[in-house]
């Protein structure tokens, strides 16, 4: 850790950064999406559910591609967010933006599971107590789906911090402002003689990632038996 240049710890700051930042913004899309999928029935719910995972099974580098084509200066929506003061492509928000979606997938999959597991026998007694289904959302199913909730925000994270396809095709690779860690041991990879920075790297973002794993066992677990006892 000590051989680590400036350059490193701003590459190490930024990924922790955008990934924070990704996995907070899309949390509540996630949870809203994953009940839907697992709760409720209506048109469109089998292209909604492909639509979720299409991230999954995309080149990483097309969906970065279509965010360029989205939210570029030149996209879609580039020109009217750039009106608002809201710029993405080439900063650091769009590539919380990439790495949201890139772990978007692995988040609704996990909170759908749990939604899916909840007795919907406690659901319906709220229901027939006179609680609306809002209330019942947020009083039964949330809570009982929170061990799910947090292991999906876990892997959102896990994902975002080794995501590189899409960012870079997205934001390019600015150190300082778009290079994270993936990006960074890229460039070593492809510098003479940075073979040694790029293991140091490689090696800071698999503890990272073991300890985003392991802490979100740990959080799991606890969730569990807390509601065990109180259940």
């Amino acid at each position: 850790m000590g051989d680590l240049s400036p350059d490193d710890w701003t590459a190490i700051a930024l990924s922790l950064r955008i990934a924070v930042v990704a996995t907070l913004a899309s949390l509540p899309f996630g949870v809203a999406v994953a009940y839907a999928l697992a709760r409720w029935r209506f048109p469109g719910k089998a292209l909604l559910n492909g639509l979720v995972h299409l991230p999954l099974v995309l080149p990483p580098v097309v969906t970065g591609y279509v965010l360029l084509l989205w939210f570029g200066r030149r996209g879609v929506f580039g020109p009217a967010l750039a009106d608002l003061g809201i710029v993405l492509s080439f900063r650091w928000t769009g590539a919380a933006l990439a790495c949201a979606v890139m772990g978007f997938p692995l988040m609704v999959r996990a909170m759908r599971l749990s939604f899916e597991s909840i007795d919907r026998r406690l659901e319906a007694a709220s229901g027939s107590l006179g609680a609306s289904p809002l209330w019942t959302f947020v009083l039964i199913s949330l809570p009982l789906a929170i061990p799910g909730i947090i292991v999906g925000a876990i892997l959102a994270f896990a994902r975002s911090l080794g995501e590189f396809g899409a960012t870079i095709t997205f934001v390019s690779n600015i150190p300082g402002e778009t290079q994270t860690i993936a990006a960074a041991i890229y460039t070593d990879t492809q510098a003479p003689g940075g073979d040694a920075a790029a293991l140091r790297l490689t090696l800071v973002s698999i503890v990272i990632s073991l300890g985003a794993v392991m802490a979100s066992e740990f959080v799991q677990r606890r969730v569990e038996a807390r509601l065990a006892a109180h259940g």
